[in-house]
């Protein structure tokens, strides 16, 4: 890239301001874990999200790693490594049995598993710079397909008019972190950096955008439930289409717990998903 190397200054200004950013949505499940020591149980909750979120900060250290000049991204990653381990030990150590043996096995297939296979086959298949340009792939890919996740919740959101599990503070912080590494990628010369954190700007606009277009509506599910109460008691089946709409009021919950939970990428770069997951009651 032609603007590669030219502004130095501003390179190292968008990657701190990156660091920041994504430190503060790194801590932002402090909250909940407390809430998980308080009740000595994560029952109702899952981690999938630290598992990934520490399988990603492990990758792109090791990218960094073979790249060179990129300490900030290292930085940033090493923090999220610490606070994603403390996070799924705290989980394991308070998790129900059978959530325990979950989480052990997704540790193993992520981390043991899945980093293992991409340091070794980088290692002793690839040589010199080819084993950065793989690796920087991977990262590529890996963090689009984050970016991209949160489609069908939008999608929800657009439908029943409804942005009540939407956070619009943790939405403005990761479009803002995800400026932040945008530029820290585009000064650095460093597609691999840049390109999935345009996706990440585009979407955190969108839902910002549906945020403010929806904050005021009602949701078109709290408007049919009314109607269905009424319909149930003709028939004396009072419980069973109210069921079906809270069922699916539900899902939206759902999804929109899964969005805001397991697709927060708080420097477009880590990918770390910085939340448990709960399943509304």
């Amino acid at each position: 890239m032609v603007i590669a190397g030219q502004f130095p200054h501003l390179t190292f200004a968008f990657g701190l301001m990156g660091n920041f950013v994504s430190f503060m949505v790194f801590v932002s499940p402090l909250p909940t874990f407390y809430k998980i020591y308080k009740k000595k149980s994560s029952e109702g909750f899952q981690s999938i999200p630290y598992v990934v979120g520490l399988f990603s900060a492990m990758l792109w250290i090791y990218y960094a790693l073979l790249k060179g000049n990129a300490m900030l991204l290292i930085t940033i990653n090493s923090v999220g490594i610490v606070i994603q381990t403390f996070y799924l030990c705290v989980f394991v150590f308070y998790a129900p049995k059978k959530a325990k043996m979950e989480s052990l096995k997704l540790i193993m297939l992520f981390i043991v598993i899945g980093f293992g296979l991409i340091v070794l086959l980088t290692q002793f298949l690839t040589k010199g710079a080819q084993r950065g340009v793989i690796v920087g792939w991977v990262c590529l890919v890996f963090a689009l397909c984050v970016f991209v996740a949160p489609l069908g919740v939008l999608r929800q959101v657009i439908k029943t008019k409804s942005v009540e599990y939407m956070p619009i503070l943790l939405s403005l912080a990761l479009t803002l972190s995800a400026v932040m590494w945008f530029f820290y990628g585009l000064f650095l010369g460093d597609l691999n950096i840049a390109i999935p954190n345009t996706l990440g700007f585009t979407f955190g606009i969108i839902q910002i955008i549906l945020y403010f277009l929806y904050k005021n509506k009602k949701p078109v599910i709290d408007d049919k439930i009314p109607e269905m109460k009424e319909k149930t008691s003709e028939i004396d089946e009072p419980e069973v289409p109210r069921a079906k709409d809270q069922h699916a009021l539900d899902m939206v919950k759902l999804n929109a717990f899964i969005h805001t939970e397991n697709v927060q990428n708080p420097h477009g770069v880590a990918v770390p998903i910085n939340h448990i997951i709960e399943v509304p009651a």
